[in-house]
């Protein structure tokens, strides 16, 4: 058995856990190829390891890079050097949500690509707006490739599928733990060359997001809040990210 179908053989054996992979393959673990092979004919995706010749550069610059990226739709969007990330509350203020759909208009020129976690909230009023004004957006799934979480964003997840990128570390239709949904933030951070901060509070998975984004070296741009309102935003702005009012701050960075 090749290299290549080593990786994949672990990756569905243990759902994407990328501990458990790394285990697997430090031990040497017999490969059951009969399994393999009934484990293969449950796919129906796409399917990208780290040492194919089209797995992104930049995710092997992430921590603990995946071994096998499980994908629909078109993995050159990882390539494009304008990927802006959004990432926030689950529970948006009206305000923040009106903020994020007016500092993403207009800024088609850099054709910016649109990443986030399909997740309620900004995540899905980020991915919305890539779509309303016409920008590639990319889903990065906490759950199986298969398995849309939440299930209320079922029709956006079919139409990111179709016309631009769902990727995720784990296959099928496997729900997985809530650490692992804080884990694939490091994808997001990593993927992207900025980070757009609409709404955090608190004890979020944004703010492990934004952990990483630092780790990184990206540029954090937050938008600023009323200081009546219980977000996190104005304080990060105070500890060093960078204000961000209008669509001309995110071109700035984009140039």
């Amino acid at each position: 058995m090749e290299s290549r179908d080593v990786l994949i053989y672990f990756a569905l054996l243990y759902k994407g856990d990328w501990n458990d992979i790394i285990k697997a393959l430090e031990k040497h673990e017999i490969v059951d190829e009969e399994l393999y092979l009934k484990m293969m004919q449950k796919v129906k995706c796409k399917i990208c390891t780290i040492i194919d010749n089209d797995y992104p550069e930049a995710m092997k610059k992430i921590y603990k890079p995946p071994f096998v990226i499980f994908y629909y739709g078109d993995l050159s969007l990882l390539y494009k050097d304008n990927i802006i990330g959004v990432v926030g509350s689950r529970e948006p203020l009206p305000y923040s949500i009106d903020a994020c759909v007016e500092v993403l208009k207009n800024i088609g020129e850099k054709d910016p690509v649109i990443i986030s976690g399909l997740a309620l909230g900004i995540d899905t009023i980020a991915h919305k707006c890539a779509l309303n004004n016409g920008y590639q957006t990319i889903a990065v799934l906490g759950s199986g490739i298969d398995y849309c979480y939440p299930l209320e964003n079922y029709r956006l997840y079919d139409q990111i599928k179709y016309t631009g990128l769902i990727i995720s570390e784990h296959p099928y239709k496997e729900i997985v733990s809530k650490e692992a949904f804080v884990f694939r933030n490091r994808l997001i951070a990593g993927l992207s060359k900025v980070l757009l901060i609409p709404e955090v509070k608190t004890k979020s998975g944004t703010l492990a997001t934004i952990k990483y984004g630092v780790d990184f070296s990206k540029e954090i741009l937050v938008i600023p809040h009323p200081i009546f309102d219980k977000t996190f935003n104005n304080s990060l702005i105070q500890e060093g990210a960078k204000i961000t009012i209008s669509n001309k701050d995110i071109l700035d960075e984009l140039k």
